[in-house]
């Protein structure tokens, strides 16, 4: 992956899509290293995740790193996860989390100079492209190698750079242990105007 130190950089997690992706792979994500991966090779503007949770549980097995990743330098975006019937009678769940990711990205373009998407959705295409208009260099994350593959095609074409998700295994791959707290005072604020 190509990184410029002096680049302002933001990272938007679609969690459900990287989540997938890593279970295809049989790869745990740690996001401590994800992080610090990230601001050690170029100016961290935001690090954002992006999850649809359940509100009516009791308990939820995503609240745990939901509630480390709040506290450590990532901005969590949650919504509800709604649920309907179809047509045919049959229950489904919704909690798709695309138009929050668009609003953030394009809302965060003009303070940033790199975009860093962790998800393989076709439906990203057109953003990618938009970013790209507007002078913001665009690395789609996602797969490949799995089955099936978790990258639309037209998404790793759009993108400025794709980065298979295997490539990173050994530097954001999670060992056993609980998550740690990282200091996230370094992490620039692109909307302190004090510069």
């Amino acid at each position: 992956m190509i990184f410029y130190p002096n680049e302002r950089t933001a990272i938007f997690i679609d969690g459900a899509n990287l989540y997938a992706t890593a279970r295809a792979l049989d790869l745990e994500i740690d996001y401590k290293k994800l992080l610090k991966t990230f601001s050690e090779k170029c100016v961290m503007v935001r690090a954002f995740y992006y999850t649809a949770i359940f509100e009516d549980q009791d308990y939820s097995p995503l609240r745990p790193l939901i509630d480390w990743l709040d506290y450590n330098g990532y901005r969590v975006v949650t919504k509800p996860v709604k649920e309907f019937v179809d047509d045919q009678g049959r229950r489904k769940i919704k909690g798709n989390m695309d138009i929050e990711i668009a609003v953030d990205m394009l809302g965060l373009s003009d303070h940033i100079e790199h975009a860093v998407l962790f998800s393989g959705d076709g439906d990203f295409r057109r953003l990618i492209e938009a970013l790209q208009r507007k002078g913001v260099r665009t690395t789609v994350i996602s797969s490949n190698k799995c089955s099936p593959p978790m990258i639309a095609d037209e998404l790793r074409r759009q993108a400025d750079q794709y980065v298979e998700l295997t490539d990173f295994r050994k530097i954001i791959g999670r060992e056993d242990g609980p998550y740690e707290y990282v200091d996230t005072a370094n992490l620039d604020d692109p909307y302190d105007n004090d510069e």
